[in-house]
């Protein structure tokens, strides 16, 4: 069981020279692909939460979204703890059973959703436009969490090199953006009768002469 975090003040000054300390304690760049993983998803929380603020969502997807919120801190801290053979405490990971649980919300709300027929635009209710934003900080913070493994593998530390990073908090990321792709289309299925589809560019010169035609 974890502890409840007690801060007693916000500003330390101690990155000041662009430095900054993993989970681990370890001091590294405030520009190591690792901080900036993290950091893409503390982003990516903080674009869920302007989602649940406005206040069009359904109770289903908010309770879903308040898990998914809780559930990025352990990816973030899961990012910022490089791997090791051993531990004096046991670090807080990202499991299968994180990546089980999004699975099978994608299942239970991409199920009644029609067949696409065309690509998306984000857009539609500002919950839905948000939840796309949210979707594209969660692919970057993915892309960056790839560049985290390329500078750091993804092994345990072994002699003087640095530990890797974990495959499975990668996973979570991929399957998350797949998810908020789906509520996205929920949000707007709820609200607005449907998607916001792409059309493309010569349909979209014949629905102009079209429309010129009929006035």
């Amino acid at each position: 069981m974890w502890d409840v975090v007690h801060l007693t003040r916000i500003y330390t000054r101690t990155g000041d020279g662009g430095k900054t300390r993993l989970v681990d304690m370890s001091l590294t760049d405030k520009t190591d692909p690792r901080v900036a993983a993290y950091g893409d998803v503390d982003e990516a929380n903080s674009a869920l939460g302007v989602a649940l603020a406005t206040g069009e969502l359904s109770e289903s997807v908010i309770t879903l979204l308040a898990r998914v919120q809780n559930e990025l801190f352990d990816v973030g801290a899961d990012l910022g703890n490089p791997l090791l053979t051993s531990y004096a405490h046991e670090p807080l990971r990202i499991t299968q059973q994180y990546v089980d649980r999004l699975e099978a919300a994608c299942d239970t709300f991409g199920a009644p959703l029609p067949a696409l027929r065309s690509f998306i635009l984000p857009g539609g209710t500002a919950a839905a436009a948000q939840l796309h934003v949210a979707r594209t900080v969660v692919r970057r913070a993915e892309r960056t969490a790839w560049s985290a493994v390329e500078r750091y593998g993804t092994e345990p530390a072994a002699g003087d090199s640095p530990g890797g990073v974990s495959l499975l908090a990668i996973t979570y990321l991929n399957r998350l953006s797949d998810l908020l792709f789906i509520l996205a289309r929920v949000a707007n299925t709820d609200r607005t009768g449907g998607d916001v589809l792409w059309i493309p560019g010569g349909d979209r010169n014949r629905s102009a002469d079209e429309s010129g035609d009929q006035a």
